[in-house]
């Protein structure tokens, strides 16, 4: 990752002196801030360095890019798992402001939505339902912001499956909660940049002792996906020091009903008698019949 970053850099240098005044700027700018570059269109870019987008586009180009959103998603991948959390922090002050903050985040979780439906495979959706079916045991790991994905989808598919445990940090190790496994287990693994080490070692481990490693991560470069036998592909682009889990929300549900759907028989049995007993045991609230809480 740091050669191929290390080489679009040495391309600016070496054509700087090549290049028009304008896309000059622009290099200039890219150079001592691509991490900034990364995450401003075409527009927002030009307007910083006080030229016009086309030119930014022109700049693309001249280096090989189809489109300065194909250099823009070049940055990113290269950079997105070296942001510290304080650069992330910063950039959120050049991409956004208190006033547009709503529009911003939302119209982002929207892209990130549109451009995971476009990417996601429905053949490796579909095999990762049938593999879930035939496991012996689900292991589904996620730590750090992508524990509450974890919990989300270990939480239903429990109710589904039966075989299903969480990998976290706790009282033991997170390979002595999985030293059992083998070739009949599967686990998920959920992870986004900046990517947690113990996630992509659990992959690994389950991987060397020929268990099925599924990943949900944002990109086929992810390391997460590097040891999977499948891998769904999430959007999560940030602006700002929080990750956006929309998508991979978006996906872990839709995962969770095709799960649904294949067990419905079971399923249906199962929800009848949790209802019988989260009712005797006031789990949920109830409205009387003048329509109050009880």
């Amino acid at each position: 990752m740091e050669n191929n970053k290390q080489d679009l850099m040495k391309s600016i240098q070496a054509k700087f002196l090549r290049l028009s005044k304008g896309q000059k700027l622009i290099a200039q700018y890219i150079l001592k801030h691509y991490d900034k570059a990364a995450f401003m269109t075409a527009a927002k870019l030009g307007i910083r360095v006080g030229v016009s987008e086309a030119t930014v586009i022109r700049f693309a180009n001249e280096f090989g890019f189809n489109g300065y959103p194909k250099l823009q998603k070049s940055l990113q991948e290269l950079i997105k798992n070296k942001l510290t959390t304080m650069q992330r922090f910063n950039l959120s002050y050049d991409s956004m402001t208190q006033e547009n903050v709503l529009d911003e985040v939302l119209k982002g979780d929207i892209e990130n939505i549109r451009v995971t439906l476009e990417k996601i495979n429905n053949q490796t959706f579909e095999n990762i339902v049938n593999s879930l079916f035939k496991a012996r045991k689900v292991y589904i790991i996620g730590l750090r912001s992508s524990s509450a994905l974890a919990g989300f989808l270990a939480f239903y598919l429990n109710l589904i499956l039966e075989n299903v445990q969480v990998v976290a940090y706790g009282v033991s190790d997170i390979f002595e909660q999985m030293f059992n496994v083998d070739e009949r287990d599967i686990i998920i693994g959920i992870g986004f940049a900046r990517y947690a080490t113990r996630t992509i070692e659990a992959l690994e481990f389950v991987r060397s002792k020929h268990g099925i490693v599924v990943a949900i991560t944002d990109s086929l470069s992810s390391p997460l996906a590097s040891n999977a036998n499948y891998t769904l592909i999430a959007q999560s682009n940030i602006t700002s020091f929080v990750d956006s889990l929309v998508a991979p929300f978006s996906v872990i549900n839709a995962l969770i009903i095709a799960v649904e759907l294949r067990g419905k028989e079971k399923v249906a049995k199962t929800f009848s008698t949790l209802e019988s007993i989260w009712e005797e045991y006031n789990v949920y609230s109830l409205k009387d019949k003048d329509n109050k809480y009880l």
